[in-house]
């Protein structure tokens, strides 16, 4: 018993011993290795962690856990800052701390702000300091190591140089997007008379009620000019109307401004306050939750060159209103932009489109410049920057011609303007012999039996022995039917597709591909009859249709279409017909006009080429539903462009002789 007591005392003894000399073997708290660790907090922004484990009695006497996390994070948030990397020079490894009662290391701090980079050095001295009966070493902080030359009642200000918005511009230097003015209406209570409240409202197109809460804003003075509205410089007339009432006046502001208005409000678009959610997702790329962003059309699609940069500069405010810079970076003026567009082209198939519901481009094709993109119904996007009322968006919403709607983008089905592709794909392989005639009788036809009750209607009977000349002429559904199934379904889809169909339209505005079918591929007899002669499922833009046609007139070259004045001219699609084949139809485009259906694009001292087509818009055949109209035509006295429109709702209009007799007024203005 006396043994166990004993063997126990002994062991107790032996684990004292080990404990003791563990102890005294363990390595006291290093300065640098104190350091390691508040550097990475610090870089990881671990600001509380920082405050509570790091900092040194008298710190934390001069400045609060409040004053430290909470300056640190909102100065680094309205900075923007990012990639902060905080380093120091380690002292060599026989560094003696033993008898030391501070330590002092130089350190290197970076980091990227919305005014540029920031790099310094800061020397931080670390103490040593008992806590809770353990001695460690803790760090003197100072303001200076948030920024350069910091203080602790200094203010840090940001200097914000605005960037002025790029412009856009056609071809000839005449502006569609300008950085310009707009009246601000606006009245001075102390001279406004209240009954009059009733006629401003009125010609404003606000309410009294409006007009009251912002004359009763804490801000306003009897003397103060109270902001009501802006309107476009273009209206003028009521600008002058509304300043002859006592107490209303007006004052010139900036504003973005759009001289074409409705004739290029799709394609061009227009600007618009930054939204909230916007503002999240743009954060960090130089935007204010104030910024003015491009909300539709080339104005979006070009944000980034036209935005700018703005320059701004960060300094400290001393006490005594000395100031330090500590970054700044130059304004950048966004880029002006400069188009193919021609505006005047623009505007004049607007003012002959603006009536209607459609859309139309015109294209160079030897070059590719797109001049003309025009979509109608049309906005006033001058009334979006300015602030368009309740009342007049719900208008345009309720609108039903869809004013909204960009129809540029979209795809149709072509109808019989498809008939000059057809040609072009079955003379380029081989399979259309342009001298051959299919005997037709009647206005209906089918294969054979197999077809069960489906037939195809042709609109003229005039001809029973047709050729190309006389098909095209007269757009004979029958023979391009026929010519479709003679050339079969491998040879016709190979043609679209080295004409452009079933890929991306390499252009700049974002177009809705041309499709070929459905399911991609032409997989039944009737439909490859269909699509053969422009019905079926084939659908393309305006652009392509016009662009398609402008491989006819460059003579089998397809040009790359460009928006960009000054682009770099590309061929898209090449070898698409020969030279002989190109002036053969050529020839017959313009006996459409001369001698065939479109008779009414005659206009003097031009000679008017094209390809008319109606395509109708119905659930199954037997039913009569909605057409559209298209006619794709050029001057071959001045083949300069090729234009392609299309009109809806013709029905009830003369079908596609509608579009013609509306492209020929516009070539009459030209």
């Amino acid at each position: 018993m006396k043994g166990e007591l004993l063997l126990k005392k002994l062991v107790f003894l032996s684990v004292l011993m080990s404990l003791v000399f563990i102890g005294g073997c363990q390595e006291k708290p290093q300065p640098d290795d104190r350091l390691d660790a508040y550097i990475e907090l610090w870089n990881d922004q671990e600001y509380g962690k920082m405050y509570s484990g790091y900092l040194s009695e008298s710190t934390k006497k001069t400045y609060s856990t409040e004053n430290f996390t909470e300056r640190y994070q909102k100065l680094y948030e309205d900075l923007e800052v990012n990639n902060l990397q905080v380093t120091y020079q380690k002292p060599e490894e026989n560094q003696k701390w033993e008898d030391q009662e501070s330590a002092k290391f130089p350190v290197l701090i970076k980091m990227t702000t919305l005014a540029g980079d920031i790099q310094y050095e800061k020397e931080v001295e670390l103490i040593r300091e008992s806590k809770d009966d353990q001695e460690n070493w803790y760090l003197n902080w100072t303001p200076a190591l948030i920024l350069p030359n910091l203080e602790q009642n200094d203010k840090v200000r940001i200097q914000t140089v605005p960037a002025n918005r790029g412009e856009i511009y056609d071809r000839n230097d005449m502006a569609l997007a300008i950085n310009g003015q707009a009246y601000e209406i606006g009245v001075v209570p102390a001279k406004f008379n209240e009954e009059n409240a009733r006629k401003t409202a009125e010609l404003l197109d606000i309410t009294p009620q409006y007009i009251e809460e912002q004359m009763n804003q804490s801000w306003v003075q009897p003397e103060h000019f109270v902001p009501l509205k802006k309107i476009p410089m273009s209206s003028r007339d009521l600008a002058v109307e509304l300043t002859s009432i006592e107490g209303v006046f007006n004052q010139k502001v900036e504003a973005r401004e759009y001289p074409y208005a409705e004739a290029a409000a799709h394609l061009i678009g227009y600007t618009g306050k930054i939204t909230a959610e916007e503002y999240e997702e743009l954060k960090g790329q130089g935007y204010s939750d104030q910024a003015v962003i491009g909300k539709r059309g080339l104005e979006e699609l070009y944000e980034e060159k036209l935005k700018g940069r703005d320059g701004r500069v960060i300094y400290i405010e001393k006490e005594n209103g000395a100031v330090i810079d500590v970054a700044a970076s130059e304004v950048k003026h966004g880029e002006k932009i400069t188009l193919t567009i021609d505006a005047e082209v623009q505007k004049k198939l607007y003012e002959q489109m603006k009536d209607e519901a459609g859309t139309s481009a015109a294209v160079n094709p030897n070059t590719g410049e797109v001049l003309s993109l025009v979509s109608v119904p049309s906005f006033d996007p001058n009334q979006f920057v300015l602030g368009i009322s309740s009342k007049d968006y719900k208008a345009l919403q309720d609108n039903p011609g869809n004013p909204l709607t960009n129809r540029i983008v979209n795809a149709y089905s072509p109808g019989s303007t498809m008939k000059g592709i057809t040609a072009a794909i079955g003379l380029n392989s081989g399979k259309l012999d342009p001298s051959k005639t299919y005997t037709i009788e009647g206005e209906q036809w089918q294969k054979d039996k197999s077809w069960g009750g489906y037939k195809i209607t042709r609109v003229f009977d005039n001809d029973t022995n047709v050729d190309l000349e006389s098909a095209l002429k007269y757009s004979d559904n029958i023979y391009f039917a026929r010519a479709g199934l003679d050339m079969g379904a491998a040879n016709f889809q190979q043609g679209l597709k080295n004409f452009g169909f079933g890929e991306d339209i390499p252009f700049e505005y974002p177009i809705t591909p041309s499709q070929i079918a459905n399911e991609g591929e032409i997989s039944e007899e009737i439909l490859l009859a269909d699509s053969a002669y422009g019905q079926g499922q084939i659908l393309m833009s305006v652009l392509h249709l016009a662009n398609s046609y402008g491989a006819i007139i460059n003579e089998g070259i397809m040009m790359k279409p460009l928006l960009l004045n000054g682009a770099e001219k590309e061929v898209w699609k090449n070898d698409l017909l020969s030279k002989e084949n190109a002036e053969l139809l050529k020839t017959d485009l313009r006996k459409v006009v001369t001698e065939g259906i479109a008779g009414k694009a005659a206009v003097e001292d031009k000679a008017i080429a094209g390809k008319t087509g109606t395509a109708e818009i119905k659930s199954e055949q037997g039913t009569t539903g909605t057409e559209n109209g298209l006619f794709v035509s050029y001057d071959q006295n001045n083949p300069d462009f090729v234009l392609a429109m299309l009109l809806e709702n013709v029905e009830d209009r003369g079908g596609s002789t509608h579009t013609v007799e509306v492209t020929k007024k516009f070539y009459e203005s030209w």
